[in-house]
């Protein structure tokens, strides 16, 4: 009777529904069963299966002391925390069985290994991996796989207390001592190495592959790819048995990098089939290589194809209109995106961008304040957008208001501040900014910062300040720098500093012409025409020319 009944249960028990499941541990109480170390294990195991460890965690709870002593309890515990989460969770269970006295085995390091490589313990992974080679345990496939994975997410600078070699070395040494590779095994072997750049490494061990699959061959083609190999590429792609469409976007990629657009576009147009990313793919390549206009006509062709556009599509397109300063058409790709707060963070700064950049700054604030969740590369948008259509107050507001909201700011950040106090005349501000950018946040200044503040000081009138900057920078000044002084001194007429400035500035040998320009024009502007005469002849003594004027608007990188 009791053999029949722990039959049926056994074969319930992967059938059942999570609401059969305290039904089932009456029946095993009221029976009996519950001191059956095979039934209870395998049901404490299904009680891990529903997405939850709250019901798990509370028959754990309540198992025999005879049972806390059995490692295939804790071994459902620690799968079903790796399933489920915390992660946490299953490698403290790991550490107690341990102090327990048990014995962990194949079936429990794969799912440690695995949770201490999503929570970034490395140091964790690697410790565990030292008592698998005490164990024995590492000619077993899946803790073997589960270590390769481990060192595959091993990063190059993992920090301190964990010595290592580099991860794709270290992640070759297991790869090597596996009993069984498999062709996938070998593919994420193959893309350790490509995600390094290590193309070599990668292409002997596909070369040795007894087996390949469409994964193996796009794997070595996109490590070609990530280092612009465009002919070796185009072989390895000329001999795959049979193409699929990550192949031909692949191809298009490497030669868009290569800046070979009219090949890109050929092998797009050959594509036997193309998906959305396939189009994103020649969409982004034409944005990224300065073609607006042919990446706006592609996406027009998208539509009429009936392909729907992503997040990624709508990032490019923006930018393309951005770059064009085509309002209408950057509305119109607006009126496309039903939701655009579903999108993501990163489609709507674009879209916030695209109205800054044609001009209705104050729609882009609009969309900005109704974005929930924002990230610093949005805010700094935002915050040089203002700056840029001469908002300073509004743009140094928003800044504070950002140090409020929690989030840290970054270099980018304080340099858009530093921008909008700068053409704000917010002296005072902008000096607070500056000192507070290392003492507070950590930051170093880079020389943008400094040529800011220069900048700053120098259209207001305070030139010494400016001047003991430039002497206090540890970076040499570049002509930007020079050139904020110049600025400076046209202000105040101060024609001798001048020539002094642009003297100091020429052994920069830079070939732009700005400065000594700007030097004539300031003698020409009160008809001193011999002194500008001279400031002329000194560019072409030198071969400096000046550069044809540009009207453009230079984001800085966010």
């Amino acid at each position: 009777m009791a053999y029949t009944l722990e039959l049926k249960i056994s074969e319930l028990l992967p059938r059942c529904k999570f609401a059969h499941l305290k039904p089932i541990h009456a029946l095993l109480i009221t029976t009996s069963l519950h001191q059956n170390i095979h039934v209870f294990s395998s049901f404490l195991r299904r009680t891990t299966e529903f997405g939850t460890m709250d019901y798990a965690s509370l028959v754990f709870s309540h198992l025999t002391p005879g049972f806390r002593t059995e490692i295939q309890f804790w071994n459902a515990m620690i799968r079903g925390y790796a399933f489920n989460g915390p992660a946490e969770k299953c490698v403290s269970l790991y550490t107690e069985l341990l102090q327990r006295g048990l014995k962990p085995h194949n079936f429990t390091y794969p799912f440690v290994l695995n949770s201490c490589t999503d929570l970034g313990r490395f140091r964790d992974g690697e410790n565990v991996h030292c008592r698998i080679l005490k164990t024995g345990f590492s000619s077993s496939f899946s803790v073997s796989n589960a270590l390769l994975n481990l060192y595959l997410k091993l990063p190059e600078f993992p920090g301190p207390g964990i010595v290592t070699g580099g991860k794709v070395s270290d992640a070759r040494k297991v790869f090597d001592e596996m009993c069984v590779r498999t062709v996938e095994v070998c593919n994420r072997m193959m893309a350790g190495y490509t995600s390094a750049g290590d193309v070599n490494n990668a292409r002997q061990l596909f070369d040795n592959m007894e087996d390949r699959d469409i994964i193996t061959w796009n794997t070595m083609i996109s490590g070609y790819v990530k280092v612009r190999e465009v002919v070796k590429a185009r072989e390895l792609f000329e001999r795959i048995p049979e193409n699929n469409v990550v192949s031909w976007t692949l191809m298009i990629g490497v030669y868009a990098k290569a800046g070979d657009l009219i090949t890109a576009r050929m092998f797009f147009n050959k594509m036997p089939q193309r998906n959305v990313v396939s189009w994103n793919s020649m969409v982004s390549s034409y944005v990224q290589q300065g073609n607006f206009q042919e990446a706006v006509d592609l996406f027009i062709e998208m539509r009429s194809e009936g392909v729907t556009p992503d997040g990624y599509t709508f990032v490019s397109v923006l930018s393309a209109c951005s770059h064009l300063g085509d309002l209408e058409f950057g509305k119109w790709i607006h009126y496309l995106i039903e939701d655009f707060s579903q999108l993501g963070v990163i489609a709507a700064t674009a879209l916030i961008e695209m109205y800054a950049k044609c001009g209705d700054i104050n729609r882009a604030f609009i969309l900005f304040i109704k974005i929930g969740i924002k990230d610093v590369f949005c805010w700094n948008v935002m915050l040089k957008s203002l700056a840029l259509h001469g908002k300073s107050h509004d743009a140094i507001k928003l800044f504070s208001l950002m140090q409020k909201e929690g989030l840290k700011p970054n270099d980018f950040t304080f340099l858009g501040a530093l921008f909008a106090c700068s053409h704000g005349g917010m002296v005072e501000e902008g000096q607070s900014i500056f000192d507070n950018m290392e003492k507070e946040c950590g930051i170093s200044p880079t020389i943008e910062h400094f040529g800011c503040v220069i900048d700053l000081l120098s259209r207001n009138g305070r030139l010494e300040e400016a001047l003991q900057l430039v002497d206090k920078m540890p970076f040499e000044p570049d002509v930007a720098i020079w050139g904020a002084l110049l600025g400076g001194c046209k202000l105040r007429s101060d024609f001798k500093r001048a020539g002094e400035i642009v003297e100091r500035a020429s052994k920069l040998r830079s070939n732009e012409g700005g400065i000594h320009a700007s030097l004539s024009n300031m003698y020409a502007s009160i008809e001193h025409w011999p002194e500008a005469l001279i400031a002329r002849e000194k560019m072409e003594e030198e071969n400096i020319l000046k550069k044809t004027g540009q009207s453009s608007v230079i984001y800085a990188p966010c």
